[in-house]
């Protein structure tokens, strides 16, 4: 079953991260397209048939390096040795060119973004291992990162929340199982 993406992590990395709950959503690369468009890396209608399974190895790598670096045991001391590797290689990606953009005018009139070209993998890697510097070097999201307390829900998120309370990456989803399975545990014991 396909899931539509979710973009409500508070960090594009993080949303990034989300691709693989419920299930793996960067699977193929048509969804991979799916996803590089959704998140708003490259304008729509931009031409994307140029990805293929290949990229797919590479995006699960970022993907595998943002999870150690935001999830991990957060041990950030000198000797830890998975988060330097992951630190070393988002920075790595973070280096090479982004795609540019620039105004285009449309058959109306209007301008619309587009991009000056097609981007090559290592350009839309770089737009998310940018991302993903950004929230590692910035105190406050660190500080707010927090995974989805829901059962067996990998989500990290960002809590801007009033308070800093948010328990769960959606009150829809995860917050509502939550208050169901309280209830329904209250509904036993009562039974009892």
């Amino acid at each position: 079953m396909a899931q539509d993406p979710r973009f409500d992590c508070g960090h594009l990395c993080l949303d990034f991260l989300a691709t693989t709950h419920p299930e793996e959503q960067l699977d193929t690369p048509d969804r991979l397209r799916t996803w590089i468009t959704a998140a708003g890396l490259v304008p729509d209608g931009t031409p994307l048939d140029h990805i293929t399974p290949p990229w797919l190895t590479g995006f699960r790598e970022l993907r595998g390096h943002i999870g150690q670096l935001v999830r991990g045991d957060q041990d950030r001391t000198p000797d830890s040795r998975p988060f330097d590797i992951s630190l070393a290689r988002v920075n790595e990606l973070a280096r090479a060119a982004t795609p540019a953009l620039r105004a285009v005018r449309t058959d109306d009139g209007t301008l619309t973004r587009a991009l000056d070209h097609v981007p090559d993998c290592a350009a839309l890697l770089a737009l998310i291992a940018r991302d993903t510097v950004e929230l590692l070097t910035d105190p406050a999201a660190c500080a707010g990162l927090r995974q989805c307390a829901g059962d067996n829900c990998p989500i990290v998120y960002v809590d801007t929340s009033r308070g800093r309370r948010r328990r769960w990456c959606s009150s829809e989803i995860c917050g509502n199982r939550e208050r169901v399975a309280r209830h329904r545990r209250r509904a036993a014991l009562a039974r009892a």
